[in-house]
Order: structure tokens, then sequence, then C-alpha cells
């Protein structure tokens, strides 16, 4: 699973742009987060699992861990 990837689909498929995500972020973590933040942290593939929880969180998702 790539990530980046999913969570673009997911942004698109919710009409939220990458500006929004990270006012929500900022607003939610209190820690500063920024488009380029965002972006970077996407294209690097170094955002943590909290942080994808919490942006998943905020537009309503959750992951879940299934056993095959």
């Amino acid at each position: 699973m790539d990530v980046r990837n999913e969570l673009k689909y997911i942004l698109g498929k919710e009409a939220v742009t990458l500006t929004k995500m990270a006012q929500l972020m900022t607003e939610k973590t209190g820690k500063k987060y920024s488009v380029n933040t965002l972006s970077g942290k996407l294209l690097r593939k170094s955002i943590t699992l909290n942080e994808t929880c919490e942006l998943l969180g905020l537009l309503g998702y959750h992951i879940e861990f299934v056993k095959d």
C-alpha cells in the first residue's frame, strides 16, 4: 500500500485540499502544519502512523488492521 496515493485519493474524494488539511491538523494537534510540511511528508513517505490516523480521523475515516 502506498500511503501517499491512498491519502491523496481520500482527500480528493472528500474534496479537501492540502491547505485545508494543514489548517485542520494545526487546529487539532496544536503543532504547526503547512501545505509544504504535509506535502513533503507524503513525498518522503515520512508521515507517522499517528499523523495518518489523526488526518483520517478528521475526515471520518480510521485504519483497521485485519489478519489474513
